[in-house]
């Protein structure tokens, strides 16, 4: 898998597979980029959990929020990083012992050796995209439907 280019049948087959998403570095403020995406994520159909040690026990978007992927007592399809790269390693050792299917780090969010470990134990990983901008693009019409 060329984790630069991503074909659009890769990308489509994970979006419409998973159907929970914990969303890691959730913010409770409108203006971040993390809280539009838990947005469009929520009114694409999507089950999200937001993780945020600092809104832990609190709402964001309606969404119990928890303080790590360890803590959410639900089981979860993908993990959405909303972090730095150097914030994946350990976001992604978090996703693989939950159970995880999916590892989706966000735009500037590259992390190789966490992919590695991830595709390693049977993960998908995507890096350096935005799930809220793919759902945007026009072969999406009807997808989720």
């Amino acid at each position: 898998m060329n984790h630069d280019q991503y074909p659009e049948a890769y990308l489509k087959q994970i979006l419409t597979d998973v159907k929970t998403i914990a969303l890691v570095g959730a913010s409770a403020k409108p203006a971040r980029d993390s809280y539009q995406t838990m947005v469009a994520l929520l009114e694409a159909g999507y089950e999200v959990y937001p993780v945020n040690p600092f809104e832990a026990g609190n709402s964001i978007l309606g969404q119990r929020c928890y303080a790590a992927l360890t803590d959410i007592p639900h089981s979860i399809d993908m993990v959405d990083i909303f972090r730095s790269s150097d914030a994946a390693l350990a976001i992604t050792e978090d996703a693989i012992a939950i159970g995880a299917k999916v590892v989706w780090m966000q735009l500037e969010v590259i992390n190789v050796e966490a992919r590695d470990k991830a595709v390693k134990v049977g993960l998908k990983v995507v890096m350096n995209r935005c799930p809220k901008l793919e759902l945007e693009k026009p072969y999406w019409t009807n997808v989720l439907s």
